[in-house]
């Protein structure tokens, strides 16, 4: 699904060369690099703060933990996403509300989350879902207006924009009251490891999360706040420094990739593909997913496999459903969009190293099981 290696190969000089130096001076955790990717990604961003931290799901309980939420508080989010999302609120002891997603961009829908506000809602965490960002003019307008806090869960979408109706551009992960992220590796921006990131604009929430992801502490051995063992090391920091210039343009090379597939199975009665937005740069294509209609997606799925064609379905089973999370107060025919893209949804090879080769391939494997 993703060629690290082929990618590694283009940057190893420069990253063999920055492991080295941190390997010579041995600072591994919270070290020079880690402040100068922070700095970096402040600057990509446009962000006031940054704070790394170990991993994304660190990233959404630390933001969730600085706003202060307090156990049995509502935290509305997306039903079709990977439980990353929902486990945070669980492990906080808070309320997970899960709300159906819209059919065309699989984001979370506006009207469910209206649908879905109660006294006792504090929170919306919108997905940006497979490098799509949600529609967060859409979502802040809610949150003012019930005064309620967002968490953007932006692990699949780094770089992709928000188009607002004035015509203004901001980052996903950025606009709403705190942003989290995941450098996973095969992330758009992935380190060689584990890593995530908070971004945040309120000073005095970026002060309580840098706390947090340090035990609480700001002096060494003063415990100011109940916090966690999540920092981001060196080692991760020098990959994601040399990636970083880089990633508007393997955005780039995924959203080439992907309309050259949405192009071989355009107007098929069969096949409903992503659709690409010249305009705005709002999806940056971490997954490239497919909706089969009227035909076996498991079947082409066991074809792809056969054929050496890497595939995979994201997600199976909605979270509703899942047995971790399945509640009284979930009904199924509230979720007709989640279950029904359960059913249908395929996501195909997509990664910088993409060519047309590569993609004819996938492209005409896909169309002779579906044609046939």
């Amino acid at each position: 699904m993703v060629d690290l290696k082929s990618q590694y190969d283009k940057i190893k000089d420069q990253i063999n060369q920055s492991i080295q130096e941190v390997l010579d001076q041995t600072s591994y955790i919270n070290g020079p690099q880690v402040h100068e990717f922070q700095k970096n990604l402040e600057e990509y961003l446009g962000v006031k703060h940054v704070i790394p931290c170990a991993n994304g799901t660190d990233a959404l309980q630390i933001a969730m933990m600085g706003l202060g939420l307090k156990p049995g508080d509502e935290v509305i989010t997306a039903d079709f996403t990977f439980a990353a999302t929902v486990e945070v609120i669980a492990l906080l002891q808070l309320t997970p509300v899960l709300v159906d997603v819209d059919l065309h961009n699989m984001n979370i829908s506006i009207e469910a989350i209206k649908k879905a506000i109660t006294p006792k809602t504090k929170a919306i965490v919108p997905v940006h879902l497979f490098g799509r960002a949600a529609n967060m003019e859409a979502i802040m307008q809610i949150a003012n207006e019930h005064n309620l806090y967002v968490i953007e869960d932006n692990a699949q979408a780094i770089g992709a924009n928000c188009k607002f109706s004035d015509g203004t551009k901001r980052k996903a992960g950025t606009i709403g009251h705190v942003g989290a992220t995941s450098f996973f590796p095969s992330k758009n921006l992935g380190c060689y490891g584990d890593g995530g990131a908070i971004f945040t604009n309120d000073d005095e929430l970026a002060h309580t999360i840098r706390g947090i992801v340090n035990h609480g502490m700001y002096i060494r051995y003063y415990h100011d706040v109940v916090g966690v063992n999540s920092r981001l090391d060196s080692i991760q920091a020098v990959v994601l420094n040399a990636k970083l210039p880089l990633l508007d343009s393997y955005n780039q090379a995924r959203q080439n990739a992907a309309r050259k597939y949405s192009n071989a199975f355009e107007n098929h009665p069969n096949i409903i593909a992503p659709t690409i937005c010249e305009i705005c740069d709002c999806h940056v294509f971490h997954q490239y997913t497919l909706r089969i209609v009227g035909k076996d997606r498991d079947g082409l799925m066991k074809h792809l496999q056969e054929l050496g064609i890497p595939c995979a379905i994201y997600y199976p089973i909605p979270l509703h459903l899942q047995k971790a999370y399945q509640d009284e107060r979930y009904v199924d025919a509230d979720f007709p969009n989640t279950n029904l893209l359960c059913k249908e949804v395929i996501s195909l090879p997509m990664h910088t190293e993409l060519d047309d080769e590569q993609i004819t391939f996938i492209t005409q494997s896909v169309l002779n099981y579906i044609n046939s």
